[in-house]
C-alpha cells in the first residue's frame, strides 16, 4: 500500500490528510493559511509531510490549490487572495524541500476529479461539475480528462455573461447573479441592506420565516442557475453535469433547479437535462488531488 500526504490549500485555510492510494482517509486536520509569505507556505506543508513520515513512508505530495494552474510546469496564474503563490514554481519549491514527487492542480478541477474516481460520475466520460459558492467555477471534463483550455480557463463557468449586457459594456455574468454571493447581493439590493451583513444561509432563513421579498429574489437565482445549466448543456452535452458547493446540500434544492428545467425545455424534441448532486462535499478537492497525483505518477486513464 502507497501512503501520500495530500493538501487543499484555500485563502484561509489548509486542510490537509494522510490518504492510501484507494482514497482513504487516515488522518485530516487542517491550519491557518499562512499570511506572511511564501516561505511560511513551505514551511506549513514540510513540517505535515515530516509528521506524516514519523508513521508511514510517502509515496508523494499532492496538492489542491486556487488560480490557473499549469500541471506541466508548477507555476499558477491567476489572481487569487493567495498572492504569493503567483511567480515561483511552487512544484519545485515543495519537491526540493520534501525531496518528494509533488503534483498539483486546480482546485474546482480536483473537485470534478474526485466525482469521476470513486463519486458521482463514476465511469463517466463527458461531465461537468459547477460549483457554487461566492462564485461559480467549475471542472469540464471530455472523454474522461480534465479540459484546461489554452489559457487554462476551462471550467471557469461563471464568466458566462447572462444579462444586461446591451445596458453595459459587459453585462451580468453567472457569477454575479447566481453565485451565493451573488444571491446576497440581489437580496441586499431589494431590502436595502448592507450585504456585508447577511450570508447565504441568512437569505435562506429569510426565505423559510415567510418573506415574500426574499423568496422572490431566491426564485430568480435559481432560475438563473437553470439557465446557465441549459446553455452548458446544449454547448457541450455532457452526460451528466453535477452541482457542487455547500448550497448543493439544502434541502429540495437539486430538486428546484431540475423542475425549472423541466420547464424551460421548449418540445419533446429537446432533451431533458437533469442535475445531481455532487457526492463528496469539504472532501472532495483531497480526494481529486491524491487522483490526480496518480494519473501523473502512473499515466493511467483519467478514472
Amino acid at each position: 500500500m502507497s501512503y501520500f500526504a495530500v493538501f487543499d490549500v484555500g485563502g484561509s485555510a489548509i486542510k490537509y490528510s494522510l490518504m492510501d492510494e484507494t482514497g482513504e482517509f487516515l488522518e485530516k486536520s487542517s491550519v491557518p493559511t499562512p499570511k506572511d509569505g511564501l516561505d511560511s507556505f513551505i514551511d506549513t506543508i514540510d513540517s505535515v509531510v515530516k509528521g506524516f513520515q514519523k508513521s508511514h513512508e510517502l509515496s508523494g505530495v499532492a496538492l489542491s490549490m486556487p488560480g490557473a494552474v499549469d500541471v506541466e510546469t508548477g507555476f499558477i496564474k491567476g489572481i487569487t487572495a493567495i498572492t504569493y503563490i503567483h511567480g515561483p514554481n511552487i512544484k519545485e519549491l515543495i519537491q526540493e524541500r520534501t525531496r518528494l514527487p509533488v503534483e498539483l492542480e486546480n482546485d474546482a478541477n480536483c473537485a470534478g476529479l474526485a466525482e469521476g474516481w470513486i463519486g458521482a460520475a463514476k465511469g463517466i466520460s463527458d461531465y461537468i461539475c459547477v460549483i457554487i459558492g461566492t462564485g461559480i467555477g467549475g471542472a469540464l471534463v471530455l472523454d474522461k480528462k480534465i479540459r484546461h483550455g489554452r489559457n487554462l480557463f476551462g471550467g471557469e463557468f461563471g464568466y458566462m455573461i447572462l444579462e444586461d449586457y446591451l445596458a453595459q459594456p459587459i453585462g451580468e455574468s453567472w457569477s454575479t447573479l447566481a453565485a451565493t454571493w451573488g444571491l446576497v447581493m440581489q437580496v441586499a439590493k431589494r431590502k436595502d441592506m448592507d450585504p456585508h451583513t447577511l450570508d447565504g444561509v441568512t437569505v435562506f432563513k429569510m426565505a423559510d420565516d415567510g418573506d415574500m421579498e426574499v423568496q422572490d429574489e431566491i426564485e430568480k437565482f435559481t432560475k438563473r442557475l437553470a439557465v446557465g445549466i441549459y446553455n452548458l448543456q446544449y454547448i457541450i452535452d455532457p452526460e451528466k453535469i453535477l452541482l457542487g458547493g455547500a448550497i448543493s446540500k439544502r434541502e429540495g434544492f437539486i430538486e428546484q433547479i431540475n423542475e425549472k428545467l423541466k420547464v424551460m425545455k421548449p418540445n419533446e424534441q429537446c432533451l431533458a437535462i437533469q442535475v445531481e448532486p455532487c457526492q463528496f462535499g469539504n472532501d472532495s478537492n483531497l480526494i481529486g488531488a491524491l487522483y490526480h497525483f496518480l494519473q501523473r505518477a502512473t499515466k493511467i486513464p483519467s478514472h
